[in-house]
């Protein structure tokens, strides 16, 4: 599937895009401007699955995360950067990852799109005032350049359920069954909630283990993940 749409977004343009890697190449720590000559959208559902897929594709590829796109419903975008085959390796680490969890996957590789492209994404992000969640995750949104965590050592917890009240009772158990912190709380719509902790591996796996089993009997709980050594590429969407 991917492949397929690959291919069309190969066919939609060829053009110049100077203009759009340019801000692509501009924020802190991205690729020098040589490097990114196309760009890859990688369409997944569910926060919590495309922080997975995310981390995912950062390792094996080698591309720039440049941030998720939301749709108010479960539907998240990943939008990557860099060389053309990265770009085409990212699209391939994102489906095998999205079909080890049992999702769809769609993505499409842009080499060179045209320079209007850009207004897409020029505008700055928001908070939608329908569910309190961000239109979009940037790695601009917590500029600190230096995280709180140590990802040689430590892991992410991701914890997403359909219903806020079993989210609160499970972020509860989460951080009384273990010692891990509060990273934060997203939302991307449709009453789909997600909250990320951190800690040693065995802390988090522990953790993540009572919140799903705590938020079982008051809503649906959507996906639990435990990311060893998460990648700065993602570390960078979330809050310090």
């Amino acid at each position: 599937m991917v492949t397929a749409w690959r291919r069309c977004g190969e066919k939609i343009s060829y053009l110049n895009a100077q203009a759009l890697v340019r801000s692509c190449a501009a924020l802190p720590g991205r690729l020098p401007l040589r490097h990114v000559s196309a760009l890859g959208f990688i369409e997944v559902p569910f926060f919590s699955i495309a922080a997975v897929v995310a981390d995912v594709v950062a390792k094996t590829s080698g591309v720039r995360i440049l941030g998720f796109d939301t749709s108010g419903s479960e539907e998240i975008v990943i939008r990557t950067a860099g060389g053309v085959s990265e770009v085409a390796d990212a699209l391939e680490a994102a489906e095998a990852c999205a079909r080890k969890l049992g999702v769809k996957c769609l993505g499409t590789r842009l080499s060179k799109p045209d320079s209007q492209f850009a207004g897409l994404y020029s505008g700055a992000n928001a908070i939608n005032p329908l569910y309190g969640g961000r239109d979009q995750f940037l790695p601009t949104d917590f500029p600190n350049p230096e995280s709180a965590m140590n990802t040689e050592s430590q892991a992410l917890g991701i914890l997403e359920t359909q219903g806020l009240t079993a989210i609160l009772e499970a972020t509860d158990a989460m951080l009384k069954s273990a010692d891990v912190k509060l990273v934060g709380k997203e939302k991307i719509g449709a009453a789909y909630v997600t909250i990320v902790i951190r800690g040693d591996v065995a802390a988090v796996s522990a953790a993540v283990a009572a919140g799903a089993a705590a938020a079982a009997p008051l809503g649906k709980v959507i996906a639990s993940h435990v990311i060893a050594r998460p990648h700065a590429e993602l570390l960078a969407l979330l809050p310090k």
